[in-house]
């Protein structure tokens, strides 16, 4: 039976670039950034997709780059990870002038990227995956397994991570893939973390612990470019924001200088204002009634919805808040309770049933290609779950406008999200569930952000 090293249980808590420049002595570079972007352009034919981009990133700081869909961002980090060959411009870091003409040799610099679908191999385990393609065999041509776990799980401890070591990838959650990732870019001597909407695939709850994982990768001096379109996670991650809009940049300025507004308005080119539309002036008649409804988790909500208003559902992850539209739809069976459409009450359990009735659920799928065509069956009432997940700004603002024309038309419309500023200002009224129970049902125009969130961390009375 394979035994594991000494202090290693099974779980576990190339050349020198080429110079264009002189070598910076020690004592300067603490004065300089640790990449410098000067002038790095990109153009397919006739089109600019980057243009003459200006940028710092310091030493031990989490940099955040924001912009809508086609801003240039993800022709940008590739042109920094070596993917793709810019057309102008150069970097330097700590001063020094580099080329970047492929992965390997943007790796040899320490500009490592973590896309957004991670490139694990799922059938290797953690140790396989952190050292592919860089360890050397060993006695007879094969590679020490001993060898190799131990110094996982030193890669693996410097993230403070418990992950199996002999399990294949493939088995492990989205928050332990996350981090074998960073793992295997640490072991490459990463000095920037390049991470393309790396919270993508992640719960509220292991976004948290991602989140503290790279606070304690800043503290011990690496630098991450942080790519995301969930503008609340840059603010409490970032120390610096930087905005692209059609290829070029817009601003950088220190998070602490700088809103959701203000970054909305760079990233559109558009008011605040402008990007949620007018909310309805009167309420219409009851569309749908809920009482006293349990499920596998929810507890006793009732709630009522009208037509012509958006009523919003926001909780931290486990409070029922997805699983109140799957028993509203028919695709959950409730336990005890009623649910009432135009007075009438419904059997729930059938989604077939649900349709007939006029209730609605959008798959995410449909969302993507827009929801005015739901006029066409005449809803009674409209179900969306995180309707804006994944898109930017632009296409929010479309999304917004949809909602509320089909809200004009005289539909009920519910929407959960996660996303609370989106809910403040989308929805007429914001109900707030925590742990299967509803705790508050708030007028969005009179809300805020901090009151919603007291509603969704303190225990219903």
């Amino acid at each position: 039976m394979h035994t594991l090293p000494p202090g290693v249980s099974e779980w576990a808590e190339m050349s020198a670039p080429v110079e264009t420049s002189a070598p910076v002595e020690t004592s300067e570079r603490t004065l300089l950034p640790l990449l410098a972007i000067r002038g790095l352009s990109k153009a397919y034919g006739p089109v600019t997709v980057v243009d003459d981009i200006h940028l710092d990133i310091s030493h031990g700081s989490i940099h955040a780059l924001l912009g809508e869909n086609g801003a240039g961002k993800s022709t940008l980090i590739r042109m920094l990870a070596g993917s793709l060959p810019a057309d102008a411009g150069h970097i330097e870091i700590d001063g020094v002038v580099r080329r970047v003409r492929s992965v390997k040799e943007a790796q040899k610099l320490g500009l490592i990227a973590l896309p957004q679908e991670l490139t694990l191999v799922p059938t290797l385990t953690a140790p396989e995956n952190i050292f592919l393609g860089q360890k050397q065999p060993g006695s007879f041509g094969l590679v020490s397994r001993r060898g190799l776990e131990q110094d996982a799980a030193v890669q693996l401890a410097r993230l403070g991570q418990r992950i199996p070591l002999r399990t294949p990838v493939g088995e492990l959650s989205a928050v332990q893939q996350t981090m074998v990732a960073l793992a295997r870019a640490l072991a490459r001597d990463a000095r920037l973390l390049i991470l393309d909407e790396p919270t993508a695939a992640l719960t509220r709850g292991e976004t948290e612990q991602f989140f503290n994982v790279l606070h304690s990768l800043r503290a011990a001096g690496t630098s991450i470019l942080f790519v995301s379109h969930r503008i609340d996670e840059v603010f409490e991650l970032a120390d610096t924001v930087t905005v692209l809009r059609n290829g070029a940049r817009v601003w950088t300025k220190p998070a602490a200088d700088t809103d959701h507004d203000d970054v909305v308005a760079a990233m559109t080119g558009r008011a605040p204002g402008d990007v949620f539309p007018a909310r309805a002036t009167a309420t219409g008649t009851e569309i749908l009634r809920i009482d006293a409804l349990h499920g596998h988790r929810l507890q006793g909500v009732s709630l009522t919805a009208s037509a012509g208003r958006v009523l919003g559902i926001t909780g931290i992850a486990g409070s029922g808040r997805s699983e109140l539209l799957r028993l509203i739809s028919g695709d959950e069976r409730m336990r005890a309770g009623r649910i009432l459409l135009d007075g009438t009450p419904l059997a729930g359990g059938s989604v077939t049933r649900a349709m007939a009735s006029g209730i609605v659920r959008a798959p995410e799928e449909q969302r993507r290609h827009g929801l005015a065509h739901y006029l066409e069956q005449k809803p009674r009432l409209l179900l969306l779950d995180e309707p804006t997940r994944g898109i930017d700004v632009g296409k929010k603002t479309e999304v917004y406008a949809e909602i509320r024309r089909l809200a004009d038309a005289g539909v009920a419309v519910i929407v959960v999200s996660s996303e609370i500023p989106e809910l403040l200002g989308l929805a007429d009224e914001i109900a707030v569930l925590r742990d299967g129970r509803l705790n508050a049902v708030l007028p969005a125009a009179n809300a805020d952000e901090a009151t919603i969130l007291h509603h969704c961390t303190r225990k219903a009375d």
